[in-house]
């Protein structure tokens, strides 16, 4: 049984805008944290970015493996897919390595993160702001 090209393309379409968007949330939360003055929400906000970076970084797999069936296992390809992967695995590899160290070292909610890793975290939501970009691209120009 073989499923249609398209499929693989739609499922593709359908797992990429949650990771990019919890990536985002996720870094967004920490930076929020860093200038809210409260303490409760400073741990909530520590909270959901924790959440939000670990579930993102889980549903990436499944964004991976569907663009790789859709790019027909090419991991760098030419033209727009090129720039696509260019932005994708830097920013699959931070994704999940950042949640790893998050979910690892098990940051407590009450303390800011290091500072290495809220840098990583800035350039890691710009890599996948970048992969979605060049992503859109490949749709539009193909």
């Amino acid at each position: 049984m073989t499923i249609d090209p398209t499929t693989w393309s739609k499922l593709h379409g359908a797992t990429t805008h949650f990771p990019i968007a919890l990536m985002l949330v996720s870094a967004f939360c920490d930076g929020a944290s860093l200038a809210c003055g409260k303490a409760d929400w400073q741990r909530a906000l520590r909270s959901t970015a924790t959440v939000t970076v670990v579930l993102g970084a889980l549903g990436s797999y499944a964004a991976v493996a569907t663009g790789l069936i859709v790019a027909k296992w090419q991991f760098w390809g030419h033209g727009t897919l090129l720039h696509h992967h260019q932005f994708v695995w830097p920013a699959f590899a931070l994704m999940v390595g950042l949640a790893t160290w998050r979910a690892a070292a098990r940051f407590s909610p009450s303390r800011k993160p290091p500072i290495a890793y809220l840098i990583l975290m800035v350039f890691a939501a710009a890599l996948m702001s970048g992969a979605g970009y060049w992503g859109g691209e490949l749709l539009n120009h193909g």
